[in-house]
């Protein structure tokens, strides 16, 4: 089973289009990826998601944390790396995947350390597809 913590810029772009990061949430959706995620993760989901800027329909925002907390796994609010982070509002997505051993997807990959855990949501999903049709 996929194991995976989502960048809070990924549900935004799911929410968005009908893309790739719309793709991963229908996966979790569906039980097919298991989302791990920690109090800290899901307040930022709530906050990021109900900014007015977006516009998002509040029952779209609902399922769509309902649907990660219904087929994930809770974290503990552990954010004990060392490592430099670019945004440490980050650091606790980066050390939930760590702890995990889950890959982190995100759209913003500057803004964490290169490591192959930490991909792309396009990078997430051709990993996802090679792998369940070997």
């Amino acid at each position: 089973m996929f194991k995976v913590v989502l960048d809070t810029n990924v549900l935004v772009s799911s929410l968005l289009a009908s893309g790739t990061p719309a793709v991963i949430t229908d996966l979790i959706a569906d039980g097919k990826v298991i989302p791990f995620y920690c109090d800290l993760i899901l307040q930022e989901y709530w906050d990021v998601l109900s900014r007015k800027k977006f516009g998002f329909n509040s029952l779209q925002v609902t399922r769509l944390i309902n649907d990660i907390v219904r087929t994930g796994i809770v974290a503990a609010d552990n954010q004990s790396s060392k490592i430099k982070m670019a945004d440490e509002d980050d650091r606790i997505f980066y050390d939930t995947a760590l702890d995990a051993q889950a890959y982190l997807i995100t759209g913003n990959l500057r803004h964490f350390p290169t490591k192959p855990f930490i991909v792309s949501p396009i990078k997430f999903l051709t990993i996802y597809r090679e792998l369940i049709t070997d």
